[in-house]
This record gives C-alpha cells, structure tokens and sequence, in this order.
C-alpha cells in the first residue's frame, strides 16, 4: 500500500494537465510504513527531458535525480536521511494509467514505485500505482490510500487489473 497525501495527488495531477499533451514526470521522496509500504512525504517535479516524443515517453532530468540523492544522502557525503527516493510518477496522455510496454521496457528499478496518471483530452482523470516484480517481467498494482490508510472518496486507481504487463 502506497499511502500519500491528497495535495500531493492534486499536484501530480494538475502537473499531467499542464503538461498535456506531453508526459510529465518526477520523483516520490518517503518513508518506509511500519505497516508495511510506504508513505511518500514529498514529490520533486522534474522536466521531461525525453528525446522525440514526449507524448509517449519520459525521462526525469538526471541532474534533478542526482541532487535529490544528495540532498537525502543516498550519495556523497551527506549523512542517510530517513527519507529516501522510493518511485517517480508520469503520465499518460490520452491513455489509460497502466504501465506501457516502453515502461516495463526502462524499468530496471524493482524496489521503485511506478505512479501514472491517465489524462484524456487535458484532464487528469485517474491514478494508479505500481511496482516491478523482482524479475523484472511484470508490473503489480499497489494500493493509493491516505495518510491514515483509508481510501480516496473519488476514484484514483483504474477498475480493473489488466493493466500487468
């Protein structure tokens, strides 16, 4: 279970809009839950700096990466925080938020989480997330949830499961 603040989902959606009908991208910066899963405390936007289309593809910015894991000492000489980078989000324009055969194709990150908006025709519509099995072959549909583990009152994630690639 992925537990995340609805402000946090409101930017990442209003982000896939204002991108449109391009991909937008960034990281989830978090906490692994005692319960288990985890709780993302922050996300970092990122360009898209794709080459081509950016309608079907993204790429954080490394340079935005590379601070990120500095500032949270997951490189150099920091000292580790208790926040670490656990996933990013993208979306999808036009298409459903399941992950794509490109997605599965440049995920080599298992312990990340994979978050994807859906937006049709500018507006973001529905959220869901993910995570790589540990082969590496398929993608797993994780549950979103508030901070306090209930449920979001408006639809977040796609109905259906067929979306494991």
């Amino acid at each position: 279970m992925i537990r995340i603040a609805e402000e946090l989902v409101t930017t990442i959606m209003d982000a896939a809009e204002a991108a449109y009908p391009g991909e937008c991208c960034g990281l989830l910066v978090g906490v692994e839950s005692v319960e288990g899963g985890a709780h993302v405390t922050r996300i970092v936007a990122s360009d898209n700096v794709a080459a081509g289309d950016t309608r079907d593809s993204f790429e954080v910015d490394p340079k935005v990466r590379f601070e990120l894991m500095r500032e949270l000492g997951e490189i150099g000489e920091r000292p580790k925080s208790q926040e670490r980078l656990i996933g990013h989000y993208h979306s999808h324009p036009n298409h459903p938020p399941r992950p794509s055969a490109r997605d599965l194709a440049a995920a080599y990150e298992p312990d990340l989480i994979w978050i994807i908006v859906g937006v049709a025709g500018g507006k973001a519509t529905t959220l869901s997330a993910s995570i790589l099995n540990p082969e590496g072959t398929k993608f797993r549909q994780i549950p979103l949830r508030r901070p306090d583990g209930a449920p979001y009152s408006r639809a977040l994630e796609p109905a259906s499961e067929d979306h494991l690639t």
